[in-house]
């Protein structure tokens, strides 16, 4: 196998193991199914790009989420484009009952109302990263990521109880 080759079997293997994050990230700051697409494809250029730097320093997860979440935020500068209008069963697979799947649907509504910010916070809190590697892909101190991640449970609970 040459050298093209092998960088497109891990390039494609990066994605299968990391599909669902990359899925979400750009599901958040996505305003329909276009610039959804949009997003998802200047995603795959930039893993594509930067593959070859990724010096293994941080999980491969975490890189993932760092270059997810800041192209969709420089996206979103450059554009402006802002808020969602499609259905969070249509782009995130939510193997779960009814029940549990309204849960997830309102959940993902509310975070959506969340600011660029408090939305990365969020999203990786929620796929279990430590305060440290959310610190990592943000660039706040440990001590910041866990007094925004108590702010912004507080504010979901809040929104949610309206």
């Amino acid at each position: 196998m040459n050298k093209k080759e092998e960088k497109e079997q891990r390039f494609l293997a990066l994605i299968d193991c990391n599909k669902q994050i990359i899925y979400k990230v750009c599901y958040m700051y996505a305003n329909d199914e276009n610039h959804f697409n949009d997003l998802y494809q200047e995603v795959m250029v930039n893993l594509w790009q930067g593959m070859d730097g990724f010096r293994g320093d941080a999980q491969l997860s975490t890189w993932v989420y760092r270059v997810c979440i800041n192209t969709c935020v420089s996206i979103f500068r450059r554009s402006g484009k802002f808020g969602i209008s499609l259905p969070v069963d249509e782009i995130i697979d939510i193997p779960y009952d009814d029940s549990r799947s309204s849960q997830l649907k309102e959940m993902y509504q509310l975070i959506n109302r969340l600011n660029r910010m408090e939305k990365a916070i969020i999203l990786m809190w929620l796929d279990e990263k430590s305060y440290d590697e959310i610190a990592e892909v943000t660039g706040l101190t440990r001590n910041n990521v866990a007094s925004r991640l108590h702010r912004i449970k507080a504010k979901l609970i809040e929104s949610g109880n309206k």
